[in-house]
Parts: structure tokens; sequence; C-alpha cells
């Protein structure tokens, strides 16, 4: 009886331990409760896949004031000649709001323009570099609407190349997180704006100023990366964000938010806490035809293994686009980069795999080879030679 008695409890035990194992289990990966904001619209992306993470009113368009300068930024860092200097257009900088402090006769660069821009928010920068890039005011617009559609920027209008209120001018919080993640693709445009201050030269002889940048949240949490702050009567307080904790990176965006420096923490909080890794499986049996070899065909394979994140536990879908040559030509060595594999979503690249060569391809010696590049080329020689 004892014996029963010791065995019944220790298969009461084993069950007690089982539900409290159990339930911590469901507790740690309980999703946390979702922060209270006080925007009138925002959206958390993921900056690698484009996947939300987390949204309110997010394709609704409004008035982004400031934050307008990452895509004028942006044009004019890819319009190259950076740091060629020449003179500001006059008429240009004569523009109300935040100033970099242009005069003038001023001598600058377009890179100088970009840290005027991106750091005090210079509406004078932004109308200055605008004429530099196109010529005109009108014709820049025209280029910032063009490259909004390519980003896929469905719910955006550009009125203005500083973000001053100009009818139509407005876009979405999910547009403007497009837009970040887009602009962060480029190095100058990462480096330039998670810098508090930067000390740069421009004026009539040029000379050395400190430029002190707007977005607090650079003092706040050592995580940040950038991007943009804005403000109009119209738009209210508007932020773009981004911050990369943990070798993943997350874009916010809040539009007309009264507390935005600390909404944003809250989201970044927040989104992380719901961040997996997600394994992607490569393409399996992938080969390329090969010539002057033993061997017809040369396997390749994937040399890095592609870790995306999965938030809430649904992980992105990215499609495959294989690059591959033609045909190979002996020799080829073992772990040959000869392709690249490429992941993409409906927000565009998100991911470049290079493809190696799984073996050798050994040369055949040409006396013994029937067929071939090699072949064919000493057949064509002697053929005229003998011509």
């Amino acid at each position: 009886m004892n014996r029963i008695f010791r065995l019944l409890t220790l298969l009461l035990s084993l069950c007690i331990i089982t539900e409290i194992c159990a339930a911590s289990s469901f507790s740690a990966y309980a999703e946390p409760e979702s922060p209270a904001v006080s925007a009138k619209a925002c959206i958390l992306m993921d900056a690698q896949s484009g996947q939300v993470v987390y949204a309110l009113n997010a394709e609704e368009k409004r008035p982004m004031a400031s934050t307008t300068k990452i895509m004028t930024t942006l044009l004019t860092l890819e319009s190259g000649g950076l740091d060629t200097p020449f003179q500001v257009d006059p008429d240009a900088i004569q523009v109300e709001g935040s100033s970099m402090g242009l005069q003038p006769g001023d001598i600058v660069t377009k890179r100088v323009l970009c840290v005027g821009m991106l750091l005090p928010s210079g509406n004078d920068a932004a109308n200055a570099a605008a004429v530099a890039v196109a010529g005109n005011i009108p014709d820049f617009l025209d280029m910032m609407n063009a490259r909004a559609k390519k980003i896929g920027m469905t719910r955006s209008c550009f009125a203005s190349p500083s973000g001053l209120d100009a009818e139509g001018h407005g876009a979405s919080a999910h547009d403007m997180a497009l837009l970040a993640r887009e602009a962060l693709k480029n190095p100058d445009f990462a480096e330039i704006c998670r810098q508090p201050r930067m000390t740069v030269s421009f004026g009539n002889p040029p000379f050395a100023r400190t430029l002190k940048n707007t977005n607090k949240l650079l003092t706040m949490d050592s995580s940040i990366l950038g991007v943009k702050t804005g403000f109009t009567d119209a738009a209210g307080r508007c932020l773009v964000s981004a911050c990369s904790r943990g070798g993943r990176t997350l874009i916010c965006v809040t539009l007309f938010d009264r507390d935005d420096w600390n909404d944003h923490l809250r989201l970044y909080d927040y989104g992380f806490a719901l961040a997996s890794d997600y394994p992607v499986n490569p393409p399996q049996n992938l080969s390329v035809p090969a010539e002057g070899g033993a061997e017809h065909t040369v396997r390749v394979y994937a040399r890095e293994p592609l870790t995306l994140t999965a938030w809430r536990g649904i992980p992105p879908q990215p499609d495959m686009t294989v690059l591959l040559p033609p045909f190979l030509t002996a020799p080829v060595e073992k772990g040959t980069v000869v392709g690249t594999l490429i992941y993409h979503t409906d927000c565009g690249e998100i991911a470049r795999v290079p493809l190696c060569t799984a073996e050798e391809l050994v040369c055949t010696k040409p006396e013994k080879s029937s067929s071939g590049l090699l072949s064919r080329l000493t057949e064509l020689f002697r053929g005229d030679k003998s011509g």
C-alpha cells in the first residue's frame, strides 16, 4: 500500500511540475500589450523585410513637415558631385522657418547642404539643394514624386522640398517608413542622420561651424540610428526614426504626435519583444553547365545561411531570384563565387547571398577533348593556318 501511495504522489508531483512548466512557457512567449501612443498616425516596420509590426491609421495621407527632407536629401546624395563647391542660389534660400544659416553669396557643397537638411532641418538648405540638383524647384518636385512612385509610396505627394505647408503636400506613415527604409540604404545618408552634431564649412569665404541635430532621440537611447524630425502647425510634431537592437532594425514613423520621443521608445521596446529568428532554406540542386572539363555541370550552393525576423511568430515570405552565368569554363576552383541569390518582397530587395561552386572543375587535356570551347577554338585556328 505504501508503495502505491508513493507512486501516486510521484505522479501527482510530475503533473504539477508539467503544468507549471507549460504555464511558464506560455508566459514567456505571450505577446506584450501594445503601447498607447499620442500620434494620429504611426507605423513600426522591419527595415530589412518591410514587414509591418504595428500600425495606426498608417495608410492615411497627412502633412509630414520636415520629414520631407528625407527625400530631398536622398535625391541630393544620389545626384553626384557631393564635394564640388558652388554658390547657393540667392532666391532659393529666402525661405521662412528653420535654417542652417545660408546667406547670399555663400559657397557650399551638396554634402554640406545634406548636413544642413538632416541636422538643423534647414529650409534654406532644402531649397538650395533642389536648385543645385534640378536647376529649379518645380523640376525637383517632379523628381521627388517620380522617386516616390518608384519606391512604392502610393499615398504621397511632394509639393515642397523643405516640408513647409503646400497644397496637396503629404504622405502616409507607411509611405514615410518606406522612404526611410530606402534612404538608410545610402551609406552617406545613414552616416549623416545619426550624428548629434557635425562641423562643416560654408560661407563667403567658407569657414567651419558646428550644426546640431534636432533629433533628441539620439541622446535618449544609444540604439537609435537617426532619422528626421519635423513640425508645422498643420502637421504637428512628426518624427521618423530607426533603431537597431540585437542585429535587427526597426523604423518608426509618427505623424501629429504630442509625445513623439517617448512614443518611439515605447514602440521600439514593444516591437523588439515580438521578434524571433526565422531561417530561410535556400534552393537545392542548383548547377551551371560547364565546358572544358571532365564534368558537364558544376553544382552550386548558397555560401551563407539567411536568417530573417518573424514578428509575432509570422515570418516574411520572400521570393527568390537566382542569378547564374550561362556556363562555366574550366578551370574553376571549388568555393568560387559564380552567382547571386536575391531575396525580395513587395517592398523590394531584402538580401543577397553569394552562390559558390560545390566542386572543382578541372581542365581536360586539349588532345583528349573532342568537344568544348577550347577544342573548337583550336580547330578554327588550325583551319585558318591551312587556308
